[in-house]
């Protein structure tokens, strides 16, 4: 490894507007709303305002699974957040996340509307709201949500870590690249040795858990993430491998993947999804 010793950080850390590569425009050091912008509302209970991430991915998924899964109170409004633009920190999102990130959920089903943040909390809110995709056993439901929280502690590593540095960053740093690619691999082999065992991450059946890492760790190992699966040799990871794919090919998961999404194959892209008809018009470039 090369000893890149040019840069002392200063006694005091000061922001200095521009740096941070693609996602410059967007990334500050505080929080809150920088426009008013009221947020549309479609005509189901459930509003999802998202894009399509590996975080949003997630939600889609699941609410594409209940449907399958014949909860038709789960038909929802998905609506494009264009972050690039900004669009998230807009009064109305910020009102319902402020945090700033996607996705958001809200759910009008009630005497009240019910504001749901951060990707992990919003499956298993709807789990719990629908009775599906977690387990109602003690045991099961431990291990269910180990892995679910398993995935929001260790996702941050792999995306802002490994993703950012190795695929956005405005400059290549090895030592970055190297540290986080460790870590990415040692998550690999986690989930590797675990689905050695079991057809799902939380056990014999499909849960919230695998809702959550495979938009991540499975699309990465499909060479869908990153544009690394090579660099990361994911065919070392063979259980891994065949989880990713056995989900890949679910219906559901087809559909949800492409719900707010704006990048890759145009007509895998769908900007905003409000009826299940939509699958049939696509709307990409939105």
């Amino acid at each position: 490894m090369s000893d890149d010793s040019s840069y002392t950080p200063p006694r005091v850390w000061s922001w200095t507007a521009g740096h941070g590569g693609r996602f410059a425009a967007i990334n500050r050091p505080v929080a809150g709303a920088t426009h008013e912008r009221e947020l549309p509302r479609g005509r189901h209970p459930l509003q999802l305002y998202s894009l399509g991430t590996p975080n949003g991915v997630k939600v889609t998924v699941m609410l594409e699974e209940l449907l399958a899964a014949g909860h038709q109170g789960a038909e929802y409004d998905a609506w494009l957040v264009r972050i690039r633009d900004g669009e998230q920190f807009g009064s109305g999102f910020v009102e319902i996340n402020p945090n700033s990130k996607i996705p958001a959920l809200v759910d009008h089903g009630g005497e009240q509307p019910i504001r749901v943040f951060e990707s992990g909390a919003i499956l298993l809110y709807l789990a719990e709201r629908f009775g599906a995709f977690v387990p109602t056993s003690a045991a099961e439901r431990a291990e269910c949500l180990s892995w679910l929280f398993w995935q929001m502690g260790s996702a941050p590593f792999l995306g802002g870590g490994f993703g950012h540095f190795y695929a956005y960053a405005p400059q290549k740093i090895e030592y970055a690249i190297d540290r986080y690619a460790m870590e990415t691999k040692r998550q690999l082999d986690v989930l590797d040795r675990r689905l050695a065992h079991t057809p799902y991450v939380a056990g014999e059946a499909y849960t919230i858990a695998d809702m959550a890492i495979w938009p991540w760790y499975g699309q990465l190992v499909l060479g869908e993430l990153y544009g690394a699966a090579e660099f990361l040799q994911v065919r070392d990871y063979t259980h891994v491998l065949r989880w990713a794919r056995q989900l890949a090919a679910r219906d559901a998961v087809q559909r949800g993947r492409r719900v707010n999404r704006l990048h890759g194959d145009p007509a895998l892209q769908l900007a905003e999804r409000h009826d299940p008809s939509d699958f049939d018009r696509p709307q990409h470039g939105a």
